[in-house]
């Protein structure tokens, strides 16, 4: 496989930040993600209202994110009341519509927030950077740990999805986002001679971000186990499993 050109044909597409799993991008001289990066705004609805220009207003504007995320979380998006939002944020009725249009808005700007925890979740550095198999294992648990933080609101977004054309858009946006980057750690891995030469990048990324991405809807959003005694994998277990899977996927020196 030509390795410049599958990188050339993966950096012609627009580049949307993504959060699922593995991100190995080049030395990974500091594998934290960067929360200052560019990143394109990935909201399903039409922006809502200008941002508070005032310290006070983007106080009052966080404090109904924060309370909306709780409301939505504890009566579902079809049950949620303006009025619930407006009383746990301790602010006026009007006050909302200084910022949001209606829930869908709201409900996007929570959506907002979750994607940034789990585009940015944070990791700390690896004892050796150069090997590639500690960096993809602490990609993986980064992101596990950053869905388990945020795993009922990706159950909320599964639903609003099934019902709202926008939304379903949003979800679509952002798988295609998780599958852009890891395409690009793939090809980087392989033009340094680490992964299997002959492996489409885009392909591998699609099949192996969709099984992380599945594991952790399933174990931490639905609460499915396939213990026969009911009990979720442990954690560190899921995190193992799933890099090994990646790196024997990939062909990594030592696992070929």
């Amino acid at each position: 496989m030509d390795h410049s050109a599958a990188v050339a044909r993966l950096n012609a597409k627009p580049f949307l930040e993504p959060d699922a799993g593995f991100n190995y991008i080049g030395r990974m001289d500091s594998i934290a993600f960067d929360a200052h990066e560019n990143v394109p705004s990935m909201e399903p609805t039409a922006p809502s209202r200008q941002r508070p220009a005032t310290v006070r207003g983007a106080r009052t504007r966080a404090a109904l994110i924060a309370a909306a995320r709780k409301v939505f979380e504890r009566d579902g998006y079809v049950d949620c009341k303006l009025t619930d939002i407006t009383k746990a944020a301790k602010c006026a009725t009007g006050s909302f519509y200084t910022y949001f249009s209606n829930k869908a808005e709201i409900f996007a700007a929570v959506l907002e927030e979750a994607q940034r925890d789990m585009m940015h979740p944070g990791m700390g550095r690896v004892a050796d950077e150069d090997d590639p198999y500690a960096v993809l294992e602490a990609s993986n648990r980064a992101y596990l740990e950053a869905y388990r933080r945020n795993a009922n609101l990706m159950g909320l977004l599964e639903q609003v999805a099934q019902v709202d054309p926008e939304f379903r858009k949003f979800r679509r946006r952002r798988a295609e986002a998780f599958i852009q980057r890891n395409a690009r750690g793939i090809a980087d891995l392989q033009a340094r001679g680490i992964a299997d030469p002959d492996i489409d990048p885009l392909l591998a990324s699609s099949a192996l971000s969709g099984m992380v991405s599945r594991l952790a809807y399933t174990v931490f959003t639905l609460g499915e186990s396939e213990d026969g005694d009911g009990e979720p994998p442990e954690f560190e277990v899921m995190v193992s499993t799933l890099t090994r899977l990646w790196a024997n996927a990939l062909r990594f020196p030592d696992r070929r």
